[in-house]
């Protein structure tokens, strides 16, 4: 962990980067890298993102194989112990159950000769961002893809890397459990292009949701406007003030 002392030489120097995180901007060479792999999918389709697979993540796919397979779904759910599915079905009942609530109405009213309201229509197709690797979590599944759900989304896709053939098969059982049919071993930059250009073997999609590392991020702020987005996921923090009568367990 590293610990900054403000009576510390050079603590403005230090601290500068941390207050600073918020800024929009991001790294130029990100924003180069990003655009030239935007530009290349939106140009040559699957063949730069099949290009970009196997140079990121070791994975030669086809069209034929991009797409994940039932069998794929059915071996993840036996490769996951009991305990670990109930929990991914507790969490889906809970948060399906909170964003029900959330779910908007239409409503009219007459005002004289004149008709007013709110037409409230679900967004026809959505794409998920879901990270792999390290940090491939199936909340990153559950969070998205039940809104989607509830809010009455017709398709939804999930991309997701699978460096060197490998994905999370707990990400699989809650993509399974969440209905969603339509998943893509493709990650990056590469994918956010896909979704938002559409190729041959992935179609264009209205909205691009999920988190990702910082070239993810910048692909989805490029594409704003092409396509919706929910926002520019950034880490998460955490901050806790504690004093010497906490217990350090439930601090830690």
């Amino acid at each position: 962990m590293k610990k900054l002392n403000t009576r510390q030489r050079g603590f403005d120097k230090k601290i500068r980067p941390l207050v600073n995180r918020f800024e929009t901007s991001s790294d130029a060479k990100i924003r180069n890298a990003v655009a030239r792999i935007l530009k290349n999918v939106q140009t040559n389709g699957d063949n730069a993102l099949f290009k970009y697979t196997k140079r990121f993540d070791r994975l030669d796919l086809t069209p034929k194989n991009v797409r994940i397979t039932e069998k794929h779904f059915k071996n993840a759910s036996d490769d996951l112990s009991p305990k670990l599915k109930s929990a991914i079905k507790t969490a889906y009942k809970n948060i399906n159950s909170f964003h029900k609530k959330q779910v908007e109405k239409s409503w009219f009213v007459k005002k004289g000769s004149s008709r007013l309201g709110q037409l409230i229509r679900p967004i026809e197709r959505v794409g998920l961002y879901v990270p792999g690797g390290t940090a491939s979590y199936p909340s990153s599944v559950l969070m998205n893809a039940i809104p989607a759900r509830v809010a009455g989304v017709k398709e939804i896709i999930i991309c997701s890397p699978a460096p060197g053939g490998i994905i999370n098969s707990a990400v699989l059982y809650a993509a399974s459990l969440c209905g969603v049919k339509d998943f893509y071993a493709v990650g990056g930059a590469q994918a956010v292009a896909a979704m938002a250009f559409g190729t041959k073997s992935i179609k264009r999609v209205d909205k691009i949701v999920g988190p990702g590392n910082a070239y993810v991020a910048e692909a989805k702020r490029a594409v704003f406007g092409m396509v919706d987005i929910d926002m520019i996921a950034g880490p998460s923090e955490i901050c806790i003030i504690a004093d010497s009568g906490a217990n350090p367990a439930w601090c830690a």
